[in-house]
């Protein structure tokens, strides 16, 4: 038996791919193994080549694996494409239909099933996917009716009958291999998992559930890949609790129309990619001068301008944190789990209010669309923080003509909050400089008073756990830090370095800004080298470590910008070489 394996399923955008694999990865999620999952798919609404990359593993994974063990073809592009991934031993199963080859000389086992045949004589050729999943089933020795409550979630609104269709042509799949076949291998019975009960989730469906769960009660957003799954969640579900999300006419809209429900008092929150937190910098820049809370989410992909829409890069960095003209004080969190995602956003919700000021949560296209196992959410952890802010207090209007000073200068920089209709609480608000009460003043005296209580409001920002960190030795050969998805290949890539004798400390960056140099520098200094491994061209996050921590000398970059995520090998063999 093995403890971990990792399947593929390829072919076209449109014909079923994606729920292929989603019915397989939902059911061993339910039989309790771990899951790891990522699509690649064309920016694109139908045709070009797509495929979903899965694994499987008795033991928690949080990355993409080095290789392959079974490939599921819908036609030969998806051999031609993915072959190379197959290791010795591994797996073809193609559907007959296409006549499929593969490279002669290949040490693979090789299935040639009439997925397409054997659905259509069930009565439609849509249930080819499902004959797949029956044929995977049987290489890995997997009860066929592990699969019954999937299918019944699925498909039960189109009534049984369709049910037991798509439960027949998974057998059909499971009996050809068994029957015609050849059988099934012995080298990939997975091991029996331990049956718990975790969730399997995309990152940005955590991140809307956090945003539920730490009070959001409004979302403006415009659609783009890879945000719009935020949007699409809290669609669902914010009417429940009493919310509504609004689609904006662009993302100018979306980011002043949050801007103006939090004004009222609401959590409100909206969510986009590069492209769309470009358009939004000047009403961020507007949230900043007027200390209002704002959360805004940004789903890294490849740029610039449209660039590579449905790819992973992390080159929004230096955007997220100098994008806005002027200087306010903003926040940058980046989560680098799907777990993290969910309690990050309660984090963002909460110093958004506390600071009142910009958060920016940053993710990336692989945390943001990929699928990972998370034990069960910890509700008791959450907090609902709102900083300076009650509804109830008794105001005093202490300014000029009764008004109420919205813009005191405080020690912390922080100024008591208010909102529209709350008694005694009347002011100016302006996106020009003011004073106190909000009324527009050059003054340069003015000037440099609120400017130096707006800066002051970070001085003493604490976040729990702003770095991750997997410090293993006091002097380490070699400290490699990250961001966002990068974590898993990195702690894959460290324990393959540890075995080589090799001394490897792990900091995943979870506060970009602003920065958290007392955690950092410590494990820089004892360090004999470091190296920054991250999804762009020119090492933003190496850049931004240099900056605050200093020690050029020992920062080396490892970096992937190709639109595909970090194997753990290339990690691997990347920081092998700069030793």
């Amino acid at each position: 038996m093995i403890n971990q394996l990792s399947w593929k399923v390829g072919g076209q955008q449109g014909e079923g791919i994606e729920s292929t694999g989603e019915i397989f990865a939902i059911t061993l999620n339910r039989l309790g193994y771990y899951l790891y999952g990522y699509r690649h798919f064309s920016s694109r609404i139908k045709g070009g080549h797509t495929n979903n990359k899965i694994r499987v593993s008795t033991s928690q994974v949080l990355s993409i694996s080095d290789d392959l063990d079974i490939l599921v073809a819908f036609d030969q592009e998806t051999i031609d494409v993915n072959f190379h991934e197959l290791r010795e031993g591994g797996v073809v199963i193609a559907d007959s239909k296409f006549n499929p080859t593969i490279p002669e000389n290949a040490k693979v086992a090789f299935y040639s099933v009439p997925f397409t045949e054997i659905a259509t004589e069930l009565g439609t050729s849509l249930m080819k996917n499902m004959v797949a999943v029956g044929a995977s089933c049987a290489i890995l020795e997997l009860d066929v009716e592990a699969f019954r409550e999937v299918v019944e979630e699925i498909f039960g609104r189109k009534g049984q009958q369709v049910v037991e269709k798509n439960m027949e042509a998974i057998q059909k799949g499971y009996e050809y291999i068994k029957t015609q076949a050849g059988g099934s291998l012995s080298t990939m019975k997975l091991a029996k998992a331990d049956g718990k009960k975790r969730m399997f989730m995309i990152g940005n469906d955590a991140i809307a559930l956090g945003f539920v769960a730490g009070g959001c009660r409004f979302m403006s957003a415009y659609p783009i890949t890879p945000a719009s799954e935020i949007m699409e969640y809290l669609i669902k579900k914010l009417p429940e609790f009493g919310g509504t999300v609004i689609q904006t006419e662009d993302e100018i809209a979306a980011c002043t129309m949050a801007i103006g429900a939090n004004y009222g008092g609401v959590r409100a929150i909206t969510a986009s990619a590069g492209p769309g937190l470009s358009l939004m910098m000047e009403a961020i820049g507007l949230a900043g001068m007027t200390e209002t809370p704002l959360v805004v989410v940004d789903t890294q992909r490849g740029g610039p301008s449209t660039g590579l829409p449905t790819k992973v890069e992390q080159s929004d960095l230096m955007q997220m944190i100098y994008g806005t003209h002027g200087e306010i004080p903003k926040i940058v969190l980046a989560p680098s789990t799907v777990e993290e995602a969910f309690y990050d956003a309660i984090e963002a919700l909460n110093l958004a209010e506390e600071y009142q000021c910009p958060v920016i949560l940053l993710t990336d296209l692989q945390l943001s669309l990929g699928k990972q196992t998370v034990e069960p959410l910890d509700y008791s952890r959450i907090q609902i923080r709102r900083g300076k802010f009650d509804l109830n207090a008794e105001l005093v209007a202490d300014g000029t003509d009764g008004n109420y000073k919205r813009y005191i200068v405080t020690e912390d920089g922080i100024s008591p909050r208010v909102v529209p209709g709350m008694k005694n609480g009347l002011h100016h608000m302006t996106g020009v400089e003011h004073n106190e009460i909000g009324r527009p003043s050059e003054a340069a005296k003015n000037r440099q008073i609120q400017m130096d209580k707006r800066l002051r409001k970070l001085n003493n920002i604490k976040l729990d756990n702003a770095v991750y960190k997997n410090v293993k030795h006091d002097e380490a050969d070699v400290l490699v830090i990250g961001f966002n998805s990068t974590r898993g290949g990195i702690e894959e890539a460290m324990a393959r370095l540890e075995n080589d004798g090799v001394k490897v400390n792990h900091a995943q960056i979870r506060l970009i800004h602003p920065f958290p140099v007392d955690e950092i520098k410590p494990l820089v200094d004892s360090a004999k080298k470091v190296v920054v491994v991250e999804h762009n061209g020119t090492g933003q996050l190496a850049q931004i470590l240099k900056l605050n921590v200093g020690n050029h000398d020992k920062v080396e970059s490892v970096l992937k910008y190709d639109g595909n995520p970090f194997l753990p090998s290339e990690i691997y063999n990347r920081i092998k070489e700069l030793l």
